[in-house]
């Protein structure tokens, strides 16, 4: 009888593992709405990006982190360069990036950014890294680095950058990458204070604030601009209050973008915001002031940046010129 009882067991078990590898046990996937889809990148275009990526060694942020726009920005010979490997020491809820021990900084990455960013003949390169707690400068040497060689290889490319938040070095990691003058320093808030345990519970809000304001502080010539996502269970208030905290550091660029989920493991998308609603925070902020505001479902730190780039220095002689 208790082996009857054993092997009833065992075929149960059985049952329920092929349940779940035909898919019957899982969670349901989240259908998103037609606004949010993209084609899947098939061009020529996108090829001979990913070509000379591979050949140059060089990671970017696009495929790590599974950008939607990554089709549309390839085929256009544009992409988002991560540098100090594709290994992060932080494992945020919102990111698809690995999570480890970061390999050795590449000594030959900040020319192998300036061939790619000439090969490309690009007019403006967003460069973006993943978080290296480990290292005594937190990887701001490595930033120096890049904008020297651009500036050396490719003179007439802005160039913007997009940092983590230097945790516990920030003072003398930011004083190092003002004073080698990218054009733009971005760094993103992500999300609201309230959700910053659960979303990003490794950096802390109100340093990611005063990270922007002592950029401009040391140089305001150069333009700041800062992003976050929707759908993580934020309430419209929360965000107003986030538009102005922006403010108040002088952020000149606001981006504002719908989160997706990366895999199951990560956060779970709680709304899909309409476009409208997009629109909506969108006149809310230029009503605060910000020079430029990108906000739609498909909206990324670096989707379109050159353009944004142009806009942003227009804005900026425009209210110079106003003022004179």
């Amino acid at each position: 009888m208790v082996g009857k009882l054993h092997l009833g067991r065992y075929f149960t078990r059985m049952n329920e593992i092929t349940r779940i590898e035909a898919g019957e046990n899982r969670p349901p996937r989240q259908r998103k709405p037609d606004w949010i889809r993209v084609k899947a990148p098939v061009s020529k275009g996108f090829a001979e990006t990913r070509k000379l990526m591979r050949e140059l060694n060089l990671n970017t942020v696009c495929e790590e982190a599974a950008c939607p726009n990554i089709g549309e920005c390839w085929t256009k010979k544009h992409a988002t360069v991560m540098i100090l490997g594709d290994v992060c020491t932080r494992a945020c809820a919102f990111c698809n990036v690995k999570t480890g021990m970061p390999r050795p900084v590449d000594p030959l990455e900040p020319e192998h950014v300036a061939v790619a960013a000439a090969k490309m003949e690009l007019e403006h390169i967003v460069i973006t890294s993943v978080d290296r707690d480990d290292l005594a400068d937190g990887g701001a040497g490595q930033f120096v680095k890049v904008i020297e060689a651009l500036r050396r290889n490719t003179p007439d490319t802005t160039i913007e950058i997009l940092t983590p938040d230097f945790r516990n070095k920030a003072d003398a990691a930011i004083e190092a990458i003002v004073e080698a003058r990218p054009d733009v320093y971005n760094h993103n808030l992500e999300t609201v204070p309230r959700l910053y345990p659960t979303i990003r519970p490794g950096a802390r809000y109100y340093a990611s604030i005063r990270l922007l304001e002592q950029v401009k502080k040391l140089d305001p010539s150069i333009f700041t601009k800062s992003g976050v996502m929707l759908g993580l269970g934020e309430e419209r208030l929360e965000v107003h209050q986030v538009m102005d905290d922006m403010r108040s550091a002088d952020i000149d660029f606001l981006t504002m973008g719908q989160y997706l989920q990366p895999t199951p493991k990560h956060a779970k998308v709680e709304d899909f915001v309409t476009p409208q609603a997009f629109d909506a925070y969108a006149a809310i902020a230029r009503a605060k002031g910000f020079l430029l505001v990108a906000s739609s479902p498909l909206t990324r730190s670096s989707y379109h940046a050159g353009d944004d780039f142009q806009k942003m220095r227009a804005a900026r002689e425009a209210k110079l010129a106003g003022k004179a």
